[in-house]
C-alpha cells in the first residue's frame, strides 16, 4: 500500500455521515463535536449520549437502517458496525461516488485514517501508524503530551495575531519574513512557559519594532 498523504480538513459545515449507533460511533460522534461538521448518525439503536446529544439538536440521529440515498451530499462516512457486508456495501458506493470512508478496524476498507491528535489551541499534531497500531500511535501521544505543553498553543496564537498585524502594515515580502523569524526564533516560548507575560509583551513588542525601520 502506498503511504497516505497527511492533511488537515475543515469539516465546518460539512455533512458527516456515522453508520452504527455503539461505543465505537459514540467516539466519533465525540470527535467531530469539536469541527462544527453537521453529524448524521444512522442506526435503529444508539447509546444514550447520541440520543442525548440528538435531543439537544446537536446532531442528527435516523433510528432505522442504512439507505442508499443517505450518502447523498455526504463528505465523510464512518463505518462503525460489525455487519461487515454491509461495510462492503457502503465502502463501495462511497468510492463509486468519490466519498471518504473510514470502517472502522478494517484497513483495507479505509480511504483514511483518524490520526491520534495532540491539539494546544490552533496547533495540533497528528500521529499516524497508517492504521498498523493504533494503540502505539496513542502512546507517543500520551508521550508527547508531556513535552508540548499549553504554552505552545498560547505561542502559536500570538505568531498568528502577529502574522495578520505584519500582513496588513508590511507590504515587503523579505521584511515580512524577517520579522516572523525573529518572532518564531525569539525566546518568547520560553518566557511563556515560565510565566513572564510582561516579557512575553516586550519581546513581541521588540520583535515588531521592525515595523517602525
Amino acid at each position: 500500500m502506498a503511504h497516505l498523504f497527511p492533511a488537515f480538513l475543515n469539516l465546518a459545515n460539512k455533512d458527516c455521515l456515522i453508520i452504527g449507533g455503539g461505543k465505537v460511533a459514540e467516539r466519533k460522534v465525540r470527535d467531530l463535536l469539536d469541527y462544527d461538521a453537521r453529524i448524521t448518525v444512522i442506526s435503529p439503536e444508539a447509546e444514550n449520549n447520541i440520543k442525548h446529544w440528538a435531543n439537544q439538536g446537536i446532531i442528527t440521529w435516523k433510528p432505522r437502517g442504512f439507505q442508499v440515498t443517505d450518502l447523498d451530499g455526504v463528505f465523510l462516512v464512518f463505518l462503525a458496525t460489525d455487519d461487515r457486508n454491509l461495510n462492503h456495501q457502503v465502502v463501495s458506493l462511497c468510492r463509486n461516488q468519490q466519498i471518504l470512508v473510514n470502517a472502522v478496524d478494517d484497513p483495507p476498507n479505509c480511504d483514511f485514517y483518524v490520526p491520534s491528535v495532540i491539539r494546544r489551541q490552533s496547533l495540533a499534531i497528528a500521529i499516524s501508524t497508517e492504521g498498523k497500531s493504533p494503540l502505539f500511535a496513542r502512546k507517543m501521544r500520551e508521550e508527547l503530551e508531556q513535552l508540548i505543553t499549553a504554552e505552545y498553543g498560547e505561542f502559536v496564537e500570538i505568531l498568528g495575531e502577529q502574522r495578520e498585524l505584519i500582513k496588513t502594515q508590511v507590504a515587503d515580502i523579505t521584511k515580512r519574513k524577517e520579522i516572523l523569524v525573529s518572532l518564531v526564533y525569539s525566546d518568547i516560548l520560553e518566557l511563556l512557559k515560565a510565566g513572564e507575560k510582561e516579557k512575553v509583551r516586550e519581546r513581541v513588542e521588540q520583535c515588531m519594532s521592525f515595523l517602525q525601520d
